[in-house]
């Protein structure tokens, strides 16, 4: 695998902490940096590409009104509390 060189700004606390990491795991603190990067762009790809998917139904109008939504909730909420069992 090929790799490119980022550098990033850190707080010397986080430095540090990283540091520690690094050596309890015995790893590199580029190879923790690396990982931590990848993990957050892999989440915040997935909630963007959830938000575009959300205003895409939007404006082919694929919405429920918020009050029948709202509804829904309310009645597995209450649902749910006549099936549990009272203390």
């Amino acid at each position: 695998m090929t790799s490119t060189t980022l550098t990033v700004r850190l707080p010397p606390e986080l430095k540090d902490r990283l540091g520690k990491l690094a050596e309890r795991t015995h790893r590199t603190k580029s190879f923790l940096a690396g990982e931590a990067i990848a993990g957050y762009v892999a989440r915040e790809l997935e909630i963007v590409a959830g938000i575009e998917r959300g205003l895409d139904d939007m404006k082919a109008g694929r919405v429920v009104p918020h009050e029948d939504v709202m509804a829904d909730i309310d009645a597995t909420i209450k649902k749910a509390k006549t099936r549990r069992p009272k203390r």
